[in-house]
């Protein structure tokens, strides 16, 4: 019997060991939201077709989906997209590290289009000397030279109405070209590849020019009929010109032009003097608590506050694991489930407390009071649980952020206020007689 209890405190010392690994140093391994570290702040406006309302935010909906997948490309955690009105997206990106690179991602159309070129010289000349030449328009490739410097380089003439646009693109991502050079390799789709063989095998010989939200980035001569529906963007890209190029294509291009309305770098929503008056103020609450616990429920109140101390580390050492993202709302949702482990506690001493008022021993009065209170605790945990889970899956931004920490913090309440203590309990029972239990 020994054995077993020794082996329970050994499995609570392990669980104490990995959570105090998973969360040092803490800056490292949590990452803190908008609220907390500050980031970006940006007000987009959707261009919206002279269509009925419906138009309006359809067009807006798509967009806003785009963005949020260029968004999720960039790795930044815990960001808030959402719509405003019929023709306005917010975005709030916390922590950013190249604000710049990030806004122009965001606001890329990304308009993809293969248009033949027109090797006529005389049309082309005509074209650059201001001449309309129906059907057709005058575009310029930009190339970077030997320094890097981005520069236009010959015009092209090319068709006004694309042969292919990246509408079936299902595919982009960073590949090398002959030389070493990266370049972007695409993927089209089964409509797509169709079509593609199509233009292909009907202008052999003729040049395709690769249109970005118009301007070329390289127009190869077809050679052949090519039926495998790939193609490549290929330039003098810079490693990261082609990462985003590929996250911007990946995410399909914008329904419609969209422009920066506001943009503004915000610090921490409440700054740093009333983030260190919250903490100060939710110190001086738990110790409150530890003092009440300890006064009331004398040793027991103390194991309540270590089951308390426990169950915070755990949730840290869970959100450090799972690379969540700190909020105040999340700080609240901490507050929250440390407030209900001293309540499954509680629980659980009043139920030993009426067992000995009934006259029996301590050991079978603790046996009894954690049996009994389990059910209880377990009823008034779980819908909690539901609810916090619902609350991360289908929420947004803070809001997901407390739905984290609440969901974890439950859990881990239900092995603090139960496992936790009932092992340290039996062990002191096991290991000294005890004909007086005093709770």
């Amino acid at each position: 019997m020994m054995k077993t209890h020794y082996m329970k405190i050994g499995f609570i010392v392990a669980i104490i060991a990995v959570c105090v690994w998973l969360i040092w140093p803490l800056q490292t391994k949590i990452r803190r939201g908008l609220d907390l570290q500050g980031g970006i702040h940006i007000v987009l406006g959707v261009e919206q077709p002279p269509e009925s309302e419906k138009t309006k935010s359809d067009v807006t909906d798509r967009a806003l989906e785009i963005i949020r997948n260029r968004i999720d490309a960039l790795g930044v955690s815990e960001p808030i997209i959402q719509k405003e009105g019929t023709d306005k997206i917010i975005v709030d990106l916390p922590g950013v590290k190249d604000p710049e690179r990030a806004v122009e991602i965001i606001g890329k159309t990304a308009l993809l289009e293969f248009r033949l070129v027109e090797e006529d010289e005389k049309k082309l000349s005509d074209a650059v000397r201001g001449e309309t030449i129906p059907g057709y328009e005058l575009l310029y490739q930009k190339e970077r030279d030997e320094r890097g410097i981005l520069r236009e380089s010959s015009p092209l003439l090319v068709k006004v109405e694309p042969e292919l646009t990246g509408a079936g693109l299902t595919e982009a991502y960073v590949g090398y070209d002959a030389s070493g050079r990266p370049e972007v390799n695409l993927e089209f789709n089964k409509e797509g590849a169709a079509k593609f063989a199509q233009v292909t095998g009907e202008n052999i010989g003729r040049r395709l020019a690769i249109v970005l939200d118009g301007v070329v980035k390289s127009a190869p001569v077809i050679r052949d009929r090519i039926p495998n529906g790939r193609a490549q963007i290929s330039g003098r890209f810079s490693m990261d010109e082609a990462r985003e190029l590929a996250i911007v294509l990946r995410a399909g291009a914008l329904p419609a032009k969209v422009d920066i309305i506001y943009r503004q770098s915000v610090g921490p929503t409440l700054g740093k003097e009333y983030i260190e008056k919250s903490i100060r103020a939710s110190l001086y609450g738990i110790i409150i608590v530890v003092v009440f616990m300890i006064v009331y429920y004398l040793a027991f109140g103390l194991l309540a506050d270590f089951a308390v101390a426990m169950n915070l580390l755990i949730l840290l050492a869970f959100m450090a694991l799972f690379k969540g993202v700190l909020t105040l709302p999340g700080i609240a949702g901490i507050a929250l489930t440390c407030g209900m482990a001293v309540d499954a506690n509680i629980l659980i001493f009043e139920r030993i407390r009426e067992e000995l008022r009934q006259g029996k021993s301590a050991k079978s009065a603790i046996e009894a009071g954690y049996h009994r209170a389990w059910t209880a605790i377990l009823d008034s945990n779980i819908t909690t649980i539901i609810s916090g889970a619902i609350l991360f899956f289908f929420g947004e931004g803070s809001i997901k952020g407390f739905g984290l920490t609440l969901t974890i913090g439950i859990v881990a309440n239900l092995f603090t206020a139960v496992f936790v203590t009932k092992a340290i309990v039996d062990y002191v029972i096991a290991s000294r007689p005890v004909e007086k239990l005093r709770i």
